[in-house]
């Protein structure tokens, strides 16, 4: 059994292995997208697109001749799992579970005054040096440019140590994305649209949406209908389209309400396991 978490300019590995803890039947794999982690070393043709970006997972997963039963993908993320589903019926086997956690299929809305904006965030770190003396100095900066702590702390796991250990020189620490990459991405996850993945469920998927509580800006009545429409057409449909809210959290799930989180992801490992008990 095999589980593909996809991250966008975030680490969400001790939340993975706590999973892998819970459900060792489970393989889990854990993707750097393009121009994240180490693929951003990795020169790229073309756009930096959810497409793109999608093409780049299902080549992986073609490579290593694995089958995914169940994809997570976080913001960014969560449209490039959707654009999976779009893009190869053949290369994923069925039954698919997918989870976009905080993401509508559409429109990207701007937050709220005294929110968190990526947009924001990604152009204060293009005008950082590209190497920092140390990971609190970035830490201290985006507290004093008014972003959250935790996004701070998050942004800083992003830096990798550049001298060499030992070195008698200072540390020095640098980025390991590549953020002009990402601003051309963010700005496909803007544009880009997958309503008709959500609206016409590909027989034997199942798409589930997890809302965070805290990111009202996201979410507008509009895609909370569209999504309670589709989850009466799928089940009719025999595919499956749920919705679920995570309390006391914001966009960073990962971060304000890992245990949260941790439940509501839990029933789907608990489900295709008891399914494949049963083959």
């Amino acid at each position: 059994m095999r589980l593909y978490l996809i991250n966008y300019i975030c680490h969400e590995g001790s939340f993975a292995k706590r999973l892998a803890q819970e459900f060792p039947m489970w393989q889990f794999l854990l993707v750097d997208l393009r121009c994240h982690g180490d693929s951003a070393s990795i020169k790229k043709r073309g756009s930096h697109t959810v497409a793109s970006t999608a093409f780049d997972v299902l080549k992986l997963i073609g490579q290593l001749r694995l089958s995914p039963r169940v994809l997570v993908g976080h913001s960014f993320g969560g449209k490039v799992a959707l654009s999976m589903v779009d893009q190869a019926a053949k290369p994923l086997a069925r039954p698919v579970r997918v989870w976009v956690l905080d993401a509508t299929p559409g429109k990207v809305r701007s937050g709220l005054d005294g929110e968190d904006h990526p947009v924001e965030l990604i152009d204060f770190l293009r005008r950082m040096p590209v190497q920092v003396n140390s990971k609190q100095e970035v830490v201290d900066a985006l507290v004093k440019a008014k972003f959250s702590v935790d996004v701070a702390r998050w942004v800083a796991t992003n830096l990798r140590r550049s001298s060499p250990s030992g070195s008698r020189s200072s540390p020095s620490y640098s980025w390991i994305f590549n953020l002009n990459g990402i601003s051309e991405m963010y700005k496909s996850y803007e544009d880009t649209n997958l309503w008709r993945i959500v609206e016409n469920v590909p027989r034997g998927v199942h798409i589930n949406f997890l809302k965070a509580e805290r990111s009202l800006h996201r979410w507008a009545l509009e895609d909370l209908q569209r999504i309670h429409t589709a989850e009466e057409v799928a089940a009719d449909e025999a595919g499956g389209v749920e919705m679920h809210v995570l309390e006391d959290a914001g966009h960073w799930v990962h971060a304000d309400n890992p245990d949260g989180l941790f439940r509501i992801l839990s029933s789907t490992f608990r489900i295709e396991t008891s399914l494949r008990g049963r083959e």
